[in-house]
């Protein structure tokens, strides 16, 4: 199953570089990296490999938090705008046009991940002051900075016409004109993520039976519930940064993986790890090529793409998820 999973990566890796408004068959993409190819296909080629970077990262690390929050919630809907981590991103994105005018990708990235973790941070910090409020009162936390970032965010862009035409697209979700220096720039943030899941993992395995049967077992619930959600935070916020708030991937994805390994979070991590960027991939293939030569923002196309594949993983485990 792993090496299934790997190949299909594979496989959407290609495709994001092959696909485009001017096709390249695989061949000549080939030659790029081995060299010989025409200066035109190396220019095309090229400038699609920070896009498929960009998708790969952004993919797996929505991919990852989701599983994460689902895992620590124990609730089958929650993805990683749980504790009002778009909502931050976006809040942060708005205020920047307003003050700045609008930025670069590059600029608005650095807007963003800041937004976001202090949006995540603030719901974190209000949900468990004052003692053992539980993940109820977490989420409620959540939904609250969500709620008035959302509402700061609607008056500012609908107050200022700019602001607006510059956030809607941001808002959607995209991986076009992501540099580079963009995937790089949300690394500090992603990586520390990753490597915490895949210290809790073990963990949430003890936590999916049930709190007092995970103490019982000598789990760390505090610990592995804390470091979980830092980590679900740090990989939401890398990737909302990058990508913008690109829905259902996270919410999607770990119940595609729970259908193809079971319960056991040492196997939903990595591979949650390779399905998110496949499914990212292949829906930023379909949107660039299905309204040739103009396309489709990723976020709009993930819907499309992930509501089917969800709804037919929900019905293969019949309600087991």
């Amino acid at each position: 199953m792993f090496v299934a999973a790997t190949a299909a990566l594979a496989g959407a890796v290609l495709l994001s570089l092959v696909a485009g408004s001017r096709p390249t068959p695989p061949a000549e993409v080939w030659k790029v990296f081995a060299g010989g190819a025409d200066p035109y296909t190396v220019t095309v080629v090229e400038s699609r490999i920070p896009r498929t970077l960009a998708g790969m990262v952004a993919g797996a690390a929505l991919a990852l938090a989701g599983t994460l929050m689902q895992g620590i919630t124990r609730n089958p809907l929650a993805d990683p705008g749980l504790l009002g981590v778009n909502a931050g991103a976006a809040a942060a994105v708005v205020t920047a046009t307003a003050v700045l005018g609008p930025t670069s990708v590059t600029g608005t990235v650095w807007w963003a991940l800041p937004g976001a973790l202090l949006a995540g941070l603030a719901a974190y910090t209000v949900g468990t002051r004052g003692g053992d409020g539980g993940m109820v009162r977490l989420l409620l936390a959540g939904a609250v900075v969500s709620a008035v970032l959302t509402a700061y965010v609607q008056a500012v862009a609908l107050s200022l016409p700019d602001v607006f035409d510059s956030y809607r697209y941001w808002v959607v979700g995209s991986l076009a004109g992501r540099g580079t220096e963009v995937v790089v720039a949300v690394l500090p943030v992603i990586v520390p993520g990753l490597l915490i899941a895949l210290a809790v993992m073990g963990g949430l395995n003890a936590l999916a039976l049930g709190e007092e049967a995970a103490v019982a077992t000598g789990a760390n619930v505090t610990l592995t519930r804390g470091g979980g959600l830092v980590a679900g935070v740090l990989l939401a916020s890398g990737a909302t940064a990058l990508a913008g708030p690109i829905a259902f991937v996270g919410l999607a994805v770990p119940h595609v993986v729970r259908a193809l390994v079971g319960v056991d979070f040492r196997l939903q991590v990595p591979f949650a790890v390779l399905v998110g960027p496949t499914l990212l991939l292949v829906a930023d293939v379909v949107g660039r090529t299905i309204v040739r030569p103009t396309e489709l923002m990723v976020g709009v196309v993930t819907a499309f793409v992930g509501a089917p594949v969800l709804l037919y993983v929900l019905r293969r485990t019949k309600g087991n998820t």
